[in-house]
């Protein structure tokens, strides 16, 4: 459900009023700065993919129908500008299916856990994955979306997902423990 506030900001965008625009930009510019940059390694590339967003959301703030979070419509839009950067670098070139994946030669069964790593600690591991191991896990793990509706945007195979995913956690596991 939309409040008033979000009513008229988005009105005010609609009409065309810098000062709407920028209310908006304001005050989803951080996270979805954070979002952009949990898929991507570098700050130049972080601040094309939120201009980029910005002007879709823009553009599409008609669309927007008040049914849902505007917060959620809005990182929605980002998380697919991400994933067309993504696809038009062509990182998933190099993925594996999980069924030619050897889990007893890359699992750690030693029985170590994690257990007081910060947020922000976490991401630095993250953004040291390569790519493709990274927008999966993402996607995944933070952003929440299954395997089938990964695959279906990344034009991937399901199982496909699903190893990048075994892989990204297995890497940070690695990292994490200084393995």
């Amino acid at each position: 459900m939309m409040t008033d506030d979000e009513k008229r900001l988005i009105d005010g965008c609609l009409s065309g009023e810098r000062k709407a625009q920028k209310a908006l930009y304001d005050k989803y510019s951080r996270r979805m700065m954070a979002l952009c940059l949990r898929y991507v390694r570098n700050m130049e590339d972080a601040r094309d993919l939120l201009q980029d967003g910005f002007v879709k959301v823009y553009a599409n703030l008609g669309k927007f129908t008040g049914e849902g979070v505007l917060d959620a419509w809005i990182r929605k839009i980002f998380v697919n500008c991400a994933l067309e950067w993504l696809r038009h670098k062509d990182v998933m070139r190099d993925s594996v299916d999980i069924e030619e994946i050897d889990i007893e030669a890359i699992a750690d069964d030693d029985g170590e856990a994690v257990i007081s790593l910060t947020y922000e600690q976490l991401m630095q591991y993250v953004m040291k994955l390569p790519e493709g191991f990274r927008t999966v896990f993402n996607m995944f793990a933070i952003e929440g979306f299954s395997h089938a509706e990964i695959a279906k945007m990344l034009n991937i195979k399901e199982t496909t997902s699903r190893s990048q995913y075994l892989r990204a956690r297995l890497q940070l596991q690695k990292m994490i423990l200084g393995k």
